[in-house]
């Protein structure tokens, strides 16, 4: 019995880690205003989705539903990781993992050098997590975000 129970939990939370389309944007809208506290507009990402020749952007589904995604633009031989973000309720699963793990694979599929992005100071996790992938603290930015906390740059070199 406690097979047949494991199992169905496992059926039941499926991932998918694939390109965002427009029909994605409700659910990373549900995403964006519930991760950050001064959130990206819909237009934003609109104009990512479709202006912007240098971003790309991955989803994550679980059970049909978007629950994270991650945007990087890719210009020449740099990377710059835009943003990324996982439902409230959904992290602590590794969630942010799998999908970073994957743009870190996009990037490396352009021939990307260098990855770079700006992570809150007091986001420990985020940071431990970058860390993993081989990001490492390069710069202080003062007052980065709109509450005026600061943020650290990290920076790796894809190899």
């Amino acid at each position: 019995m406690v097979r047949a129970k494991s199992k169905k939990v496992e059926e039941m939370n499926k991932t998918l880690i694939r390109k965002m389309e427009l029909t994605d944007l409700d659910d990373v809208m549900n995403v964006e205003l519930a991760s950050f506290q001064a959130p990206w507009k819909r237009e934003d990402f609109e104009f990512d989705l479709f202006k912007n020749r240098f971003s790309h952007y991955l989803v994550l589904e679980k059970d049909e539903r978007v629950i994270a995604y991650c945007g990087v633009w890719i210009v020449m031989e740099s990377a710059q990781i835009t943003n990324i973000a996982v439902l409230p309720e959904e992290r602590g699963h590794k969630y942010g993992e799998k999908l970073f793990e994957q743009v870190m694979k996009m990037t490396k599929r352009f021939d990307v050098e260098e990855l770079t992005l700006e992570v809150r100071v007091s986001n420990k996790v985020a940071q431990k997590m970058y860390e993993k992938f081989g990001l490492e603290i390069v710069n202080r930015r003062e007052n980065y975000y709109p509450d005026q906390e600061d943020a650290y740059v990290m920076w790796v070199k894809m190899s």
